[in-house]
Order: C-alpha cells, then sequence, then structure tokens
C-alpha cells in the first residue's frame, strides 16, 4: 500500500477531522500578526463611491459578509468595506450586470457591487437542517454561472446525505429546479457552450454531469487514488477548471496528479504534477495557464503551502505561500494571482496573498474578511 493509501485508510479507521472526514471539526484560530493580516471589523458599504476596476470580492466564510478589496501594495485602507449577506458565505460569481451571487448557509445573497449593498436573498429549495458555520455546514458551496447570464448554479450540501444542485433564474431571483449530485459540492463549473452544469462531489469521489434543461445526470467516478478510506480519505477532488478549448474538465490532486475529464465520454487521463502538497482551489488564466493552490502537507514528507502555475505545455513552477490558502482568482491581463488565506480547516487567515505570475516581484499580503474564501475579480 502506497504511502498516501495507508494514510488515507487510517484517516478512515480514526475518522479525522477536517477536509479527510465528514464530523465537524472544532473552532480553528486565526493566524497570529506573523502570518495573515488581522481581519478588519466589518465597514459600512461606500455610499455612492464608485467601486474601481480591478478590487476584489471575497466570502467571508468566517463572517456573514463579502468584503471588497483594494489589491494594491501600501493603498492605507485594509478593506473597501463589507456587506452583509448570510451565514458562512462560500463561493462566489459575478455577472456581467456587476452582480454578485453568494453562496450562503440560507440561500444565495444577490450584492450589487457597484453600490455595495445587497439586493435580494434566495431561500434554497433544499432542507439542510439548522443553519450553522464550518466546513460541514449545510447550503451552498459551490457555485458559478452560466455563460448567457440567465441561470445561477449552486451546489447545496446536506449534512449526511446526497448533495443538490440548485438552479437559480436570474431574472425572477428564485430557484426553479433541483438536481441530485455528490456528497458535498465544492466546487460547480459550467461547459463553455452552457449546455453542462459539473457540480464536483468531494465525499463522494466524484463529478456529476447536469443538463439544466432536461435536468438528466451522469455520473464520472474521479479518484485517481481509490476510494478506500471512504468518507474518511483525504484524496478526494475539491476543486475543478474547464478547459475552454476542449471542455475537458482539470481536477488537480496532492500536488501529485492531474485529472483530465473528457465529459463526453467520461474517460480521463492523468498527468503528473510536482507540487506534492495537498491542494484545493483553481484557476485558469487567460493563456490557459493553470493555477492551483497547495494548502500545506498531509504527510511528514510533503511540501508545504503553494501555489502551482502551469502552462498550457505542462511545465510548472511553484511558488510557496505563507500558511494554508484556499482559492484562487487571476486578474484580467493574467498577470497577477489572488490568493485567499481563509482555507476550510485550522490555520487560516484573513487576507490575500498577491502573486506576481511573472515572477519579477515576490509575493506579498493585504488584509481581507474573516476567513475569505470564495474570491473574484471586479
Amino acid at each position: 500500500m502506497s504511502a498516501r493509501r495507508a494514510v488515507s485508510a487510517l484517516a478512515a479507521a480514526l475518522l479525522l477531522a477536517g477536509c479527510a472526514a465528514g464530523a465537524p471539526a472544532g473552532p480553528a484560530a486565526s493566524r497570529t500578526p506573523g502570518g495573515a493580516p488581522a481581519a478588519p471589523a466589518p465597514a459600512p458599504s461606500a455610499g455612492g463611491a464608485a467601486t474601481p476596476p480591478g478590487t476584489l470580492l471575497v466570502a467571508d466564510f468566517g463572517g456573514d459578509t463579502v468584503t471588497f478589496v483594494d489589491p494594491a501594495p501600501g493603498h492605507g485602507r485594509p478593506t473597501l468595506g463589507s456587506v452583509e449577506v448570510g451565514t458562512a458565505p462560500y463561493g462566489l460569481v459575478v455577472d456581467g450586470e456587476g452582480l454578485a451571487w453568494v453562496a450562503t448557509a440560507e440561500g444565495v445573497a444577490v450584492v450589487d457591487t457597484a453600490k455595495r449593498t445587497r439586493v435580494a436573498r434566495i431561500a434554497y429549495r433544499t432542507r439542510t437542517g439548522p443553519v450553522t458555520t464550518g466546513e460541514y455546514r449545510g447550503g451552498g458551496m459551490g457555485i458559478a454561472l452560466a455563460p448567457d447570464g440567465r441561470h445561477v448554479y449552486v451546489g447545496v450540501n446536506v449534512p449526511g446525505r446526497e448533495g443538490v444542485l440548485e438552479i437559480v433564474d436570474t431574472a425572477r431571483r428564485e430557484v426553479t429546479g433541483t438536481v441530485p449530485v455528490g456528497r458535498r459540492p465544492f466546487d460547480v463549473d459550467v461547459s463553455p457552450d452552457g449546455t453542462e452544469v459539473y457540480a464536483t462531489g468531494h465525499d463522494s469521489f466524484d463529478v456529476t454531469a447536469v443538463d439544466p434543461a432536461t435536468r438528466a445526470t451522469r455520473r464520472f467516478e474521479v479518484a485517481p487514488y481509490g476510494t478506500e478510506g471512504g468518507l474518511g480519505s483525504w484524496l478526494k477532488p475539491h476543486y475543478a477548471v474547464v478547459r475552454p478549448q476542449d471542455g475537458k474538465l482539470l481536477l488537480p490532486f496532492e500536488g501529485e496528479r492531474l485529472v483530465v475529464l473528457d465529459p463526453r465520454t467520461g474517460r480521463s487521463t492523468v498527468e503528473p504534477m510536482t507540487a506534492d502538497t495537498h491542494q484545493h482551489g483553481a484557476a485558469l488564466a487567460p493563456d490557459g495557464t493553470l493555477l492551483v493552490v497547495g494548502t500545506g502537507p498531509i504527510l511528514a514528507e510533503d511540501e508545504g503551502p503553494s501555489l502551482t502555475i502551469r502552462t498550457p505545455g505542462g511545465a510548472e513552477r511553484v511558488v510557496p505561500l505563507d500558511g494554508p490558502h484556499e482559492d484562487v482568482a487571476v486578474s484580467g491581463d493574467g498577470r497577477t494571482a489572488y490568493v485567499t488565506e481563509g482555507f476550510t480547516r485550522d490555520g487560516y487567515g484573513n487576507g490575500i496573498t498577491v502573486v506576481d505570475l511573472t515572477g519579477a516581484k515576490p509575493p506579498y499580503e493585504v488584509a481581507a474578511g474573516t476567513r475569505p474564501l470564495g474570491i473574484a475579480v471586479l
């Protein structure tokens, strides 16, 4: 048995807390001033002040807000204000009209990013139990926008059973359909033509492809290390990206393996990766460069937190990060990555690490909200 499979089996036996297991972990402590910046107190909306282009919007999983962040170094303002959206916001997406759609425990919040105000919150149809916080709370996790902007798709976690994809009509601002998917849908993605939606089931080792028109589904197992250990395994899918040129899904595992899944055939191939660390968030730059967040080791010999910068040809550069991170977004010009320090387990921070993808400048940190997870560039 390989070392990684051995630790997966041990995790199953002990039901470890955190990403591996399915039982709530204890309270997590924010990093000290030596790590991420301390979380600023939520600020009121900036009234009539315009939100500058390039502002970052982050989901404050440790609070009930989203926070607007100026990523420039030394600007003297830790944030541009926060907006209350609902309990434990996780993922978010911004449409072409400047509305942010935020997956919270209670429903999908809608935020006008120009005015920095919440304009709606759409309740889920799915019953997820009492509203709670933490990694295993019920409610929305991954979220994605249809290419035409007419629908938002949110993966809803239902503790103890299969998840649900809820389909939101953006004009009517209501849920118009629900589809069963895998357990704990960490991420949701959409095909380039909008005809399929993909929910990544963390605790079921799968991706569920959903036809949003007919609600028909197809399930693909994604388990390059196998499914040994079940809920206790660390070796599960987390986040995915869809490659625009061919519609294939890219799912990173442990800084060792990149699963390339073709949803047309259900077949997958595995390519090597080099970071050798547990991995979560992923994003694609405009030129096809893949960015993958390394959260830190699960074995003593593993490497620490990092950001993998992988060219379309497969060449990788690994940038070390200070402490666990969770998700990543990239600037419109493809030159800068923004990595949230929130993390879904202990050791999280309250800032964003800014990484120059050209390598010309060292990474630096800016203050954000409380335990930021999801992120978008406005």
